[in-house]
This record gives C-alpha cells, structure tokens and sequence, in this order.
C-alpha cells in the first residue's frame, strides 16, 4: 500500500507544490501616494475617538488622554489612486508641545479638532494656529473640525461661529462631526485627502515617496482598504 507521502508526492501535493501555489499568488499594488496627516487640538475634544473612527471603526466611550503621540495607517483609493496614510494623533496637553510640534513639518494634511460643547477648547484654536504657522508646511491642507455632533443638546459653539472663524484662514475648510455616532468621520478625512491630491503631480517617482511620510518608529500592518467615500462634508 502506497504512503500518504507518496501519493501527495505523485500528485504534486506536497511542500513543493504548496510553495508554487503560494509563488503564484499576485502580490499587492503599492502604495501610488503616502501622505502624512496630524490631528491637533486641545486635551479631550476627542482626536483620539476620530483617528480610531476612522482606521478600525471602533470607538471608546472613556478614551485615555493621549501621551506625546500615537498613529495608526490606513490604505484608501481615491482620484484611481492608492494612497496610505499615516494619520499621528497628538496629546493636546502644552507640555507635550515640544514633542509634537516636529510632526507638524512632514504633514500634508493638518486636522484641528475642537468640542462644540466647550468654550475653551474652540478659543484655543488661535493657539493651534500658532503652532502650525511656526512649525507647518505653508502648502498643508487645513480642516477644522467641531466633533462631538451627537451632543447637539449641550452645544455651546454654533456652526455659524466656526465658519466665520475658518473663513478668516485662507484655505482652511470646516465641518462638524461625530465619532461617536460614526457622522461625517470618513468624509471629513477623505476630503481632506482629496484636497491634497488635487494639489500634486499625477504622477511621482517611487523614490520620492519615502520622502513624504514620517517614519518615526516601524509601521504596522496595512488595515483593510476603505469602500468607496460618501462625500456629504464641507
């Protein structure tokens, strides 16, 4: 009676031909674009639950404050391009200030992040102006962004005063969010994607795209690419 073995080997089932099948596989596309984003703003206006919304559709109702920075990656496709994002979340506390502002340099895109329901967190915004004025590329696309939508009843900062805020940065757009409620979370960054694309060449050498990304530290694993956007911010 023949082996196991041998009647996987005649068949061309065994390592060999498990290792072919694996050869023949097509790798992945690269990457056509790699953009770097930062979220900013004050402590608790929720960057945390938008970048996490965002890149695993999660949200933590008690998230820990953010120490120094984090990130997370995400590959999406947009204008029939790939693009992978590395999105770095920023502590809003003032004594992380030093440690972050060098993540202004390489960003694209600058997100700032304020609470509708606090006062303070939107009169703090002139301070983030600041900091991107000092730190920030004069070309990085700028969004304002009020979360914490689903909290309409507590509202203290109308839609209408953070337009006129935003109209008064040239370039910069506004929308209102909710990482909570999942509203507006991939639009506002899809836009803001979008934004930068139609600011680049439409083609760029492979070796000029580790030049357009930040790499601090190893990245992990591409997270599954994101459906096709619904476009219904700003």
């Amino acid at each position: 009676m023949e082996s196991r073995y041998e009647i996987q080997r005649r068949a061309g089932g065994g390592a060999a031909g498990f290792a072919s099948a694996r050869r023949r596989k097509t790798p992945p596309r690269p990457a056509d674009y790699k953009l770097q984003v930062i979220i900013i703003g004050s402590r608790g206006v929720g960057k945390t639950s938008l970048m996490e919304r965002f890149t695993d559709d999660t949200f933590c109702e008690a998230c820990k404050s953010t120490v120094g920075v984090d990130f997370k990656i995400k590959t999406v496709e947009l204008r029939g391009k790939k693009i992978r994002l590395q999105i770095w979340d920023t502590a809003g506390q003032e004594r992380f200030n030093s440690i972050t502002s060098a993540y202004y340099r390489g960003a694209k895109g600058i997100v700032i992040v304020y609470d509708i329901t606090k006062q303070e967190t939107f009169d703090d915004l002139p301070k983030w102006m600041k900091m991107i004025d000092k730190y920030a590329s004069e070309d990085a696309e700028l969004l304002l962004v009020g979360n914490k939508l689903d909290c309409e009843a507590d509202r203290i900062i109308t839609r209408q005063q953070a337009e006129r805020f935003a109209s008064r940065i040239s370039g910069m757009r506004f929308c209102e969010a909710s990482a909570k409620d999942n509203f507006n979370v991939d639009e506002i960054f899809l836009k803001l994607v979008d934004d930068i694309l139609s600011k680049m060449p439409l083609e760029v050498p492979s070796r000029e795209l580790s030049n357009s990304v930040l790499s601090l530290q190893p990245e992990p694993e591409v997270p599954p690419e994101l459906p096709p956007p619904r476009m219904r911010c700003c």
